[in-house]
């Protein structure tokens, strides 16, 4: 048996890694938020099933990212339906009419979430998006992706401009070491590889004098009046803000 210990020091050897061997992407996708808050443009996030959660990180919460523009669609969350989730994501199309409610152009930036990044969901995302002119970010898995069954020609990795990668193992549990079938990681190593961006983010807006529009938590004090200037300018732009 594990201990709480070990298991811990476990997680915490993958997170090591994955900031170790993703440093040189963090940085380019660093480099594309900070254009897009340079350019006053967008950075959309998108995943689908449990990668929604992820989406969720980078959404009007505190320490997060103002100019964020979630993508979603209902069927893509489990709580609405487990099994129809996986349909939706599955389902060629549903990307492009995501998309066309909400297009990304150039300027802005689409983050795609995906494990295992071959459904036709995330990588067809990546390509409306890219079509379209905005720049790809991938969080995904390549050794999950080199397993998993191709279902759309591609994958998300080799559709991004810009891969970071999760290191998971295929299948997504890490417990016990030898034979995981339980305590699955992608959602702890996708909100850590999204906040190691906006380190980065942070500290290359103050180098160029950049100023990073951030929320502040509404149970601070000042918080509400911090958010209130934020909000007046994005909630036009972005719906899901009202």
């Amino acid at each position: 048996m594990v201990s709480t210990t070990e298991q811990w020091e476990s997680v915490a050897g993958m997170l090591a890694e994955a900031e170790r061997t993703n440093s040189e992407s963090l940085d380019k996708a660093a480099e594309l938020v900070l254009g897009v808050i340079g350019s006053d443009a967008l950075v959309y996030t998108a995943g689908a099933g449990h990668s929604l959660a992820a989406v969720a990180e980078t959404f009007y919460r505190a320490g997060g990212l103002a100019c964020v523009y979630p993508l979603y669609h209902p069927e893509l969350l489990p709580i609405h339906g487990a099994q129809s989730s996986t349909v939706a994501e599955r389902r060629s199309g549903l990307a492009a009419e995501v998309l066309a409610a909400t297009p990304p152009g150039p300027g802005d930036v689409v983050v795609v979430f995906s494990t295992s990044g071959v459904n036709p969901y995330p990588v067809e995302l990546a390509r409306v998006a890219k079509a379209n002119g905005a720049a790809v970010i991938a969080v995904t898995s390549i050794a999950t992706s080199s397993a998993a069954p191709k279902r759309s020609g591609t994958t998300l990795a080799e559709e991004a401009d810009v891969v970071l990668d999760s290191g998971v193992r295929p299948g997504d549990s890490s417990y016990p070491p030898d034979a995981p079938v339980t305590a699955p990681v992608s959602t702890v190593v996708n909100a850590f590889l999204w906040n190691l961006v906006l380190t980065r983010v942070l500290d290359g807006g103050a180098a160029a004098g950049v100023d990073v529009p951030l929320w502040r938590s509404s149970n601070v004090e000042g918080g509400d009046q911090a958010n209130k200037a934020l909000l007046a300018k994005y909630e036009p732009r972005v719906p899901p803000l009202r």
